[in-house]
């Protein structure tokens, strides 16, 4: 990208940040937890540990210190084992073209050191982030037309041409897969829950449900599988068969996995390839599944302008609270 300050670095030097990166993150997360801040924290997952239920509540009801982050995050198999996405508050996983996956991690309650490898925006992040109070995107780039339409959106674009002291390569990998975002480079600081302007609620599980211990999602080219752990009260998460791993860590475990079920039509634009690019319809409304605790519960997502947040109700209309901690949601065809 024109603009663009590459950096290398060796794997020893990058390990050496990490280390110092872990250990600041885990003092901040310590502090986060013990304000009853964090929005993964203290999950029980419904079960009956002897405390009070947690309260029901929603991203809202905590008032917001800045702009949610948004990282466009690469999930071609060269692309793995990706960096960053553990620390995610939200994590959607999204089609492109040639039936492959792109996932946009969302980061309020705490930054980590990096995330990536950093890959291109496509025209319906542009929609989906509109429920977010002008949030920050971090991208690699985007076809030359689609470009406009991020400058007009309400949002910040932060690109390598823009903030290239906030971009680092990995010489271990291979580009376009080695780019990294270090948001600690970026003026900001985590923006607190209450950025995270969705209709989310969480709280006690409903009644009903199905024991569904495993669930996958498939695209033509790709596969998500989520397994559910009882010894961690999560969900693990594998990536066309195999464990997503983590290159700093332990992979992604979220509580609350959704299987949204959208309209994915074309979009008014092509890769360099010629292939159409996906556009998810994120407005509107439709039917999905929600994952906690081990079991699966029917529901209904409502979006009504792109402006207004995603709500999932049950069959009664009531809200369908998420258990504590980070949320998957996977777009599916067939709304």
């Amino acid at each position: 990208m024109t603009g663009m300050r590459q950096q290398t670095r060796g794997r020893g030097t990058r390990v050496a940040r990490r280390a110092r990166g872990a250990a600041l993150v885990t003092m901040a997360a310590a502090v986060a937890l013990a304000a009853g801040c964090t929005a993964g924290s203290g999950g029980t997952g419904g079960k009956d540990n002897g405390r009070a239920p947690e309260p029901e509540r929603s991203h809202t009801s905590a008032p917001a210190t800045g702009p949610v982050l948004a990282v466009k995050v690469d999930n071609a198999p060269e692309a793995r084992p990706q960096t960053g996405l553990d620390a995610a508050d939200v994590v959607y996983a999204e089609p492109v073209e040639g039936g492959l996956s792109r996932l946009m991690a969302l980061y309020a309650t705490r930054l980590p050191e990096e995330v990536g490898p950093v890959r291109s925006a496509r025209e319906s992040d542009l929609e989906l982030l509109r429920q977010f109070d002008r949030p920050t995107l971090a991208f690699s780039g985007a076809q030359s037309k689609l470009l406009p339409l991020i400058e007009e959106a309400p949002l910040r674009a932060v690109t390598p041409g823009d903030a290239p002291d906030a971009y680092v390569r990995d010489d271990d990998r291979q580009a376009p897969h080695n780019l990294y975002l270090r948001p600690g480079e970026l003026p900001a600081e985590p923006a607190g829950a209450g950025a995270l302007t969705t209709g989310f609620t969480f709280g006690q599980a409903p009644e009903g449900g199905r024991a569904e211990p495993s669930r996958t999602v498939r695209y033509p080219a790709t596969s998500f599988t989520f397994t559910w752990s009882e010894s961690r009260d999560r969900w693990l998460v594998s990536l066309d068969g195999s464990p997503a791993a983590a290159a700093d860590g332990e992979g992604p475990a979220p509580a609350t996995v959704v299987v949204q079920h959208v309209t994915v039509r074309d979009s008014a634009f092509r890769d360099f390839r010629g292939s159409n690019s996906p556009y998810v319809e994120s407005v509107g409304s439709g039917r999905a599944e929600v994952l906690r605790d081990g079991r699966t519960y029917d529901a209904t997502w409502t979006r009504g302008t792109a402006a207004d947040g995603t709500t999932f109700t049950t069959r009664d209309g009531a809200a369908l609270n998420f258990a504590e901690g980070q949320v998957w949601v996977v777009f599916a065809g067939g709304s």
